[in-house]
């Protein structure tokens, strides 16, 4: 549209000419607008988070203070329950060395195939050979065997 056909009058015509047309709300005005914060209520409230936490800890408590009196007066002393717990680890550390072993050996054959397709280009290189002559094999420092990072 043209400001002819707008302000009715025509051609083009001076700003101070033109007469006013200004913006206003229609009949009736707006529709309120909403301003105020509304937070919807979802989840527990504040009180019973509180007193679920309470409960939670006061049985938390209640456990840690049965197994205080269970320990206190058991015939048990206390050099008896750790001598206890030490002859359990060393009656099941054979068996864990055992595991360790294993692993160890199965690693150590990857290790020495790596090695082989990696040196197969030098002359003399024995694969497997400690390459500090000490005399003494000694595990690898690490406690695993991985040619990829090396």
């Amino acid at each position: 549209m043209t400001e002819a056909s707008i302000r009715n009058k025509p051609g083009m015509a001076s700003v101070k000419d033109m007469p006013l047309l200004q913006d206003g709300p229609p009949p009736g005005g707006f529709a309120p607008v909403r301003f105020a914060r509304r937070i919807p209520n979802k989840g527990p409230s504040a009180v019973a988070i509180f007193l679920t936490t309470f409960g939670v800890f006061s049985w938390g408590m209640y456990q840690v203070g049965k197994g205080n009196k269970i320990r206190r007066d058991s015939e048990m002393r206390t050099w008896e329950i750790k001598e206890e717990k030490y002859a359990a680890r060393r009656a099941i550390l054979p068996m864990l060395q055992a595991e360790e072993d294993e692993r160890f050996v199965k690693e150590w054959k990857k290790y020495l195939e790596e090695e082989a397709r990696i040196m197969k280009d030098v002359p003399g290189w024995k694969v497997g050979e400690n390459v500090y002559n000490s005399g003494k094999w000694m595990p690898p420092a690490t406690g695993e065997l991985r040619p990829d990072i090396w």
